[in-house]
């Protein structure tokens, strides 16, 4: 825990006997972690799939209704609060990265599955009729394993989740348009991972196109061809979400939230975030923490 922000690790709520992973069946998780109602983030992977339950789920402050077998994916530093109904089960898994990094020769292996890129409406997906018994069947075999004392019981974990994230991965995509993998994809999830590094300092598009050696005009043409917005509004939207998850945390005030994302006094912030959230910093503060009916 960070000041008077939730920003929980596996070591503080695994009961598995490594500290870079979770596995529980998500109604025992609830009894037993019932602070994470409120809004708080993760430094690691969270995967839920839900199998009963209603209510509201919200991750990066975009919020979605909680239906039977609807899986969520997050990543490290996503903020996430829920506000369930009636009776809620399911399954939730946490690992690190590297869980997958000390298996995998490919570090970034993990960044070619969709839902793991950070991009909501990637990350929450509907299990199919067709697909949850095989799904469910995944999660009871890493269940299992994870209560057993076989040998080579991690290894084996970690092989059933890529056998779930491959599986997954392939159902999402027979019902999607299948994304390009020409020069002009891996330039923009360059410029993805360069803005995820640099977005404090950097907020044009010229910074980025001289990083990757392209003209601000080519880098635009590439981001309105495939996500049919523009550079600038990607780094903006990018800014505009840390800004969002620094506003949750109350031990921090807005002028230093303001210093944080490097601008040059706290109106200039200010100006900024009412112009694209249509509230001030300090009205999206209060409406986000207001207590909900599962607040204790």
């Amino acid at each position: 825990m960070k000041g008077n922000f939730p920003v929980y690790d596996i070591c503080k709520l695994s009961d598995f006997n490594q500290d870079e992973l979770l596995i529980s069946r998500f109604g025992i998780y609830l009894e037993k972690h019932k602070d994470l109602y409120f809004p708080h983030k993760h430094n690691f992977y969270h995967l839920v799939l839900f199998t009963k339950g209603g209510g509201t789920h919200s991750i990066d402050f975009q919020s979605f209704n909680v239906v039977p077998y609807q899986i969520y994916f997050m990543i490290p530093g996503q903020v996430h609060t829920w506000n369930f109904e009636g009776e809620v089960d399911g399954y939730v898994i946490h690992f690190s990265q590297p869980l997958f990094e000390s298996f995998l020769l490919k570090n970034d292996y993990l960044d070619q599955f969709p839902f793991f890129s950070g991009i909501i409406d990637e990350a929450v997906i509907n299990i199919g009729p067709q697909l949850q018994k095989q799904v469910i069947a995944l999660f009871e075999n890493i269940i299992a394993e994870s209560e057993s004392s076989a040998r080579m019981g991690a290894d084996m974990i970690r092989a059933l989740l890529l056998q779930l994230f491959i599986l997954i991965a392939r159902t999402n995509a027979d019902n999607k348009q299948i994304r390009p993998t020409s020069y002009n994809y891996t330039l923009l999830k360059n410029f993805q991972k360069l803005i995820e590094k640099n977005f404090a300092l950097l907020k044009l598009p010229k910074d980025y196109a001289s990083l990757l050696y392209i003209t601000p005009n080519h880098l635009n043409a590439v981001c309105n061809d495939i996500l049919g917005i523009s550079a600038g509004e990607i780094i903006r939207n990018r800014v505009l979400l840390e800004a969002k998850r620094l506003l949750i945390n109350l031990n921090m005030t807005i002028a230093e939230i303001a210093f944080e994302l490097n601008f040059s006094d706290n109106s200039y912030f200010t100006k900024f975030f009412k112009k694209y959230t249509s509230s001030t910093p300090e009205e999206f503060r209060k409406k986000t923490l207001k207590p909900s009916k599962n607040d204790n």
